[in-house]
């Protein structure tokens, strides 16, 4: 019997081979060939089977939406560890049926006290990448325990000592090797092993690595998780697993005290709102750059006829792509931490400064991005290792969560003694205003370091709804590519009319303003790259862009799909 990852990889190649169709030619019906879970009671889409396994045995013994979600976030931090966390931070969504509000967590990682504004340059004042990227002191002040926790005090049912369990088994039985395993952690057995913990918990003691089949015990880690459970989150922040963490930043130079630890709060933010051809749109505000620039760019397209135009037609990606350019244009210049600066918000994601944009669009010709300039919303109007999973229970409750610890392992660096992984999520600021980060993302003063704030994300768990009830869970990792994902994924479902397995598994796009370069996954027509490089864009293919986990509801029923372009994942529901 064909395995699901197996199917869905082949099925990924299909829809690659079917859009190769010619510009002129009818578009095939991708819903005939791709199939998504169905379930009716609930449903839940992650990139780790082990984890989508362990929620759905908490829906299945009663558990809500929010009581699911916090066992998938402690159960990555064990099955997933390139991306899955407790030494990270993120961001959850949650919908909530009996009061039909969405609540935003953000539990976004923090710069230490000791944070300084130019603490990534060396003497000549350019940016040292070892120092911000793969030393202690790119460790930000994790959020993730802290985050769940209040996730699960606030709006779960179960208790903390009974969501945290399967966790706690899969850290001391072991989680099985299998491919996506160990293609990880050959790409960074040599970073890993200036690591000491690390490299011991991910590899045998010669030093080989494990072959499919066999098992990784992670035994630091299940001591940590059952501090945890014994004590709560104030064991991470207070208790021995913060004294563990605080005395290796000592050892090593990193800035993490125990008093960033025991101050450290996730937050309970209103979540940006907008409307998009009668649906509402409801995704994550700043730190996270995602919800906002993801209403500006739909505001944009929603005076476009888009299902006219085609999907994954020329003159639709052309618009798409130069819609995209000016709001990574806004984000370089207007996006930070809110707490910290004043972000305009309303005045981004307005329709009447979509309407200013819309002006600048030549829908002939791509408009070089060294032509464009921030905008000026404020006179107009009155992350490469992340993880997303998406639960949906019987009562109606939806969650989307994306948390991560930046790079795949973070920073492949392990607090000594705990098993946890710490996160590199201090590259994220701007080390110096105009100069990239790790993805390429261009950042100015408003995401200086500064200590205590959370550092600019794109990072972007939505939930769409459709006569204000829940139509849509989504969100996806892949750092700079996370919103542009997420678009299309709004785009392939509303003005496509594709069911959620035909809008994951469709070739994506992606262009982020610098630099200018339109990037595509393989699968687009020849017909079609030609008339977009005689529109002037700059073309190159690169790899699969994000993983998405995603659950409509239609009716009475979930559909679900996992995204291919990662093996692993599973959506799954009764």
């Amino acid at each position: 019997m064909v395995s699901k990852i197996l199917l869905s990889t082949i099925l990924f190649s299909i829809s690659f081979s079917f859009s190769a169709v010619t510009e002129n030619l009818p578009i095939i019906n991708s819903n005939e060939i791709f199939k998504p879970v169905i379930a009716q009671n609930g449903m839940i889409a992650s990139d780790n089977r082990f984890a989508t396994q362990a929620g759905l045995m908490i829906l299945n013994e009663g558990g809500n939406a929010v009581d699911a979600a916090v066992t998938i976030g402690f159960t990555m931090a064990v099955t997933y560890p390139r991306a899955g966390n407790i030494g990270g931070g993120g961001f959850m969504l949650i919908y909530l049926a009996d009061s039909e509000e969405v609540i935003a967590i953000d539990y976004r990682e923090k710069a230490p006290k000791s944070a300084t504004r130019n603490m990534f340059l060396d003497v000549n004042g350019d940016v040292n990448i070892e120092k911000s990227r793969h030393s202690y002191l790119s460790a930000g002040v994790p959020g993730t325990v802290a985050g769940l926790s209040l996730a699960l005090e606030k709006y779960g049912t179960f208790p903390l000592y009974k969501v945290i369990e399967p966790a706690i088994e899969y850290a001391e039985e072991g989680i099985t090797v299998d491919f996506e395993l160990r293609n990880s952690l050959e790409s960074v057995r040599k970073s890993m092993k200036k690591s000491t913990d690390a490299y011991n918990t991910f590899y045998k003691k010669n030093g080989e690595s494990y072959n499919l089949g066999e098992k990784v015990i992670q035994e630091n880690l299940a001591w940590s998780l059952k501090q945890i459970k014994k004590n709560g989150k104030d064991a991470f922040y207070k208790g021995k697993i913060a004294k563990k963490i605080v005395e290796d930043m000592k050892e090593n130079e990193g800035l993490i005290t125990l008093d960033d630890l025991a101050s450290y709060k996730p937050i309970i933010r209103e979540p940006v709102y907008g409307t998009y051809r009668g649906y509402g749109i409801y995704s994550m505000p700043p730190p996270s750059s995602g919800g906002v620039h993801l209403i500006q760019m739909l505001n944009i397209l929603e005076n476009y006829p888009l299902n006219k135009l085609g999907h994954n037609n020329s003159k639709s990606i052309h618009l798409m792509v130069e819609t995209m350019k000016f709001a990574y244009a806004d984000r370089s210049k207007y996006l930070g931490d809110s707490d910290f600066v004043s972000v305009p918000i309303n005045q981004i994601t307005s329709k009447e400064y979509a309407k200013t944009l819309i002006k600048k669009i030549d829908l002939e010709k791509a408009t070089p991005s060294s032509e464009i300039i921030p905008g000026d919303p404020l006179n107009c109007c009155g992350g490469n290792d992340t993880t997303h999973f998406s639960v949906a229970d019987k009562w109606g409750n939806m969650v989307s969560n994306t948390y991560t610890i930046n790079f795949s392992y973070g920073s492949k660096i392990m607090a000594k003694g705990t098993g946890i992984l710490l996160n590199n999520e201090m590259d994220d600021f701007s080390a110096k205003p105009g100069i990239p980060n790790a993805y390429g993302l261009i950042g100015g003063e408003f995401n200086a370091i500064e200590p205590e704030k959370r550092m600019l994300s794109s990072m972007t768990p939505t939930i769409v709804l459709k006569d204000r009830k829940p139509f849509l869970a989504t969100g996806s990792p892949g750092g700079s590519k996370i919103i542009t994902t997420v678009l299309q994924i709004i785009i392939n479902v509303v003005d496509h009319g594709m069911n959620i397995a035909s809008a994951t598994s469709s070739p994506r796009f992606h262009h982020q303003l610098l630099p200018d370069i339109l990037i595509l996954e393989k699968g687009f027509s020849v017909d079609t790259v030609n008339i977009l490089e005689n529109k002037g864009h700059k073309i190159e293919f690169g790899r699969a862009m994000g993983s998405t986990q995603s659950i409509m509801k239609i009716g009475n029923y979930y559909y679900g799909y996992s995204d291919p372009r990662r093996t692993g994942g599973l959506t799954k529901g009764y």
